[in-house]
């Protein structure tokens, strides 16, 4: 089965030498037998020519929002309503889940709380009880943007008081999630001292940290759910 990673953003400098680019974190994480990965960093530009080339499609983090105006902003979103419309099997990592939404006819913007930094907990609503049970899920996140307003055809399956629209479903084909799954807790760490002072301040690294430190995030129950959506058995 072939996945095709749209690639979003990337680490760079000591982030990027110690832990890999974002989609080389995304295909670790999602690395299965019977899975092939193909990567397109549309964040520069570079596209698939068709839907149709891959099997299924993942869209990594970003360090811009989706609504900067980046010219290859539209064309992804075009990709996704295409991609949409073909049934294909979808994922959304925090921009991805973002782009999504919006892409589908939702609203993002910046939460009136500032940064989710460090692990947030989620809770299950009904829909997502059969998905996740009633456990709560405890996921790495660092973000500021998130989806305000749901698409039309978007179901909302776990959020937390911070970003209600944590984990959101749509049909049998796509799931999209607010938090990182592929971030592991040693970069976590890095990545919050790697960007303190200049996006976060260092109060705000150090109750990340703090949360990192006593809070344990697992993503398993989210990563077998996205390998459901990938093999077409969600």
């Amino acid at each position: 089965m072939k996945i095709g990673i749209l690639a979003a953003g990337t680490n760079e400098g000591e982030l990027l030498a110690r832990f890999g680019s974002f989609a080389q974190m995304t295909e670790k994480m999602l690395a299965s037998t019977g899975f092939s990965f193909v990567t397109w960093d549309v964040h520069l530009g570079v596209f698939p020519d068709a839907a149709e080339q891959c099997d299924a499609w993942v869209i990594t983090g970003s360090p811009v929002s989706v609504y900067d105006d980046l010219a290859w902003i539209a064309p992804l979103e075009q990709l996704i309503r295409e991609i949409d419309r073909r049934q294909q099997p979808l994922l959304g990592i925090c921009f991805g889940h973002q782009i999504i939404a919006q892409a589908l006819g939702g609203r993002v913007a910046k939460a009136d709380a500032g940064w989710g930094l460090g692990v947030d907990c989620y809770l299950s609503t009904i829909s997502g009880v059969p998905h996740f049970s009633d456990e709560a899920l405890q996921l790495h996140v660092i973000h500021q943007d998130q989806v305000v307003v749901l698409p039309e055809t978007a179901e909302v399956l776990a959020g937390s008081e911070f970003c209600p629209n944590a984990v959101l479903r749509y049909g049998q084909h796509i799931l999209t999630l607010q938090a990182h799954p592929e971030f592991s807790l040693d970069y976590m760490q890095a990545l919050l001292v790697a960007i303190t002072p200049k996006y976060i301040t260092e109060v705000e690294a150090e109750q990340a940290l703090r949360s990192l430190a006593y809070q344990r995030a697992d993503a398993e129950p989210v990563i077998s759910e996205m390998m459901a959506v990938l093999k077409g058995s969600y």
